[in-house]
């Protein structure tokens, strides 16, 4: 499959500017586009170092783009780092920003904060994880379903040792949870389903979960695992409860998938790195086998999938969580694209631009 899309924005890594990642979009009330993500500072572009959360304007419907501004720092929160951002239209009418603050190994919640004039200011953040936990969410994952419940899919890391500050104390193994609230964002309760991943050789669990919701109102959550797929997990009952979760149909290295439904047309779009044939390829420290990163597009609500394209294939580079946002006749995907250069898939922040209607015309 040859390459589809155009490169609106990239931003690469720089002097005191080690890493640029993780990102999601909104369309503000003006028609201009926000894009958030997280973009560190100092030396070091490992996830435990100094991370602030940025803001990138468009006013073009993202063919450009403004300088960053910064809109949170982890001092503010007496933090390590602040990672993750979801950005979602709330019922009132408000902008939400989810974003993970990370206080060390023990302890990383996603807090919300609301904005009521589109970007400018932001309100007091609110906890979304009652408990302490180290808990890991995404970019671009959190959901507003159609009666109005919040959804947001977390992976959470016990410690098996008692410091802070040494990862040898993080138990890498991911639990599967859910975080729920009815009252637009004001409060947050975990749903009654937990999940692990119950196979011995398994070093990552259940990890990086993402949902969407069906058309018939059933919620569909897919995670990260080792296992060379993607699993999948059911609620019928808007989040509350969870069947087992089990292989889907999507290969998968360990690496997020994305998924949105493309307005108008109804379809599903899913965005994520499929297994190449491992027997004979070697993986790059750099890449980590994410790599190519493809697309394809459902019109019977994930039951079978076509419109195969190709968003990335340079074996040189890692492509990683991926933003979706639909604008006018084209989808915008943002995503970490570091090369061997770069020296980790996650240094390194791409926006390309792909028409629909290019998807849509693949076999």
């Amino acid at each position: 499959m040859d390459k589809f899309g155009d490169v609106v924005l990239e931003l690469g890594p720089s002097e005191g500017n080690p890493r640029n990642s993780e990102g999601a979009f909104i369309e503000l009330k003006d028609g201009r586009l926000l894009f958030v993500y997280s973009r560190f500072l100092g030396d070091s572009p490992e996830d435990y170092a100094y991370a602030v959360i940025a803001k990138r304007y468009s006013a073009d419907r993202g063919n450009t783009w403004t300088d960053d501004e910064v809109i949170a720092k982890p001092e503010e929160y007496d933090a390590i780092n602040l990672m993750s951002v979801s950005l979602l239209r709330l019922g009132n009418g408000d902008i939400g920003m989810f974003y993970g603050v990370r206080q060390g190994w023990h302890d990383l919640r996603f807090f919300l904060r609301r904005s009521a004039d589109e970007g400018e200011s932001w309100s007091e953040a609110v906890c979304c994880m009652p408990g302490p936990g180290y808990f890991n969410v995404n970019n671009d994952r959190v959901i507003r379903l159609q009666g109005g419940r919040l959804v947001i899919p977390a992976s959470y890391f016990r410690m098996r040792g008692e410091s802070k500050v040494e990862l040898s104390s993080w138990d890498s193994r991911a639990m599967l949870f859910f975080y729920l609230s009815d009252d637009d964002g004001v409060t947050w309760r975990e749903s009654n389903s937990f999940y692990t991943l119950p196979y011995a050789r398994s070093g990552s669990g259940l990890d990086e979960p993402g949902v969407i919701e069906l058309a018939d109102g059933t919620l569909w959550a897919w995670c990260r695992t080792d296992m060379g797929y993607q699993y999948e997990t059911f609620s019928m009952d808007q989040g509350e409860t969870w069947s087992v979760p089990v292989p889907s149909v999507f290969t998968s290295p360990n690496s997020p998938l994305s998924m949105k439904r493309i307005p108008e047309s109804n379809y599903l779009l899913a965005v994520w790195n499929p297994i190449p044939d491992y027997q004979t390829r070697i993986y790059e420290r750099h890449t980590a086998g994410r790599f190519p990163l493809i697309g394809a597009v459902s019109k019977d609500e994930g039951k079978t999938w076509g419109h195969y394209f190709s968003a990335e294939t340079d074996e040189s580079s890692g492509y990683c969580y991926v933003a979706i946002h639909f604008v006018d006749d084209s989808v915008l995907l943002a995503y970490c694209a570091g090369n061997r250069q770069d020296g980790s898939c996650l240094r390194r922040l791409r926006v390309t631009r792909i028409r629909i209607a290019d998807m849509l015309s693949l076999p």
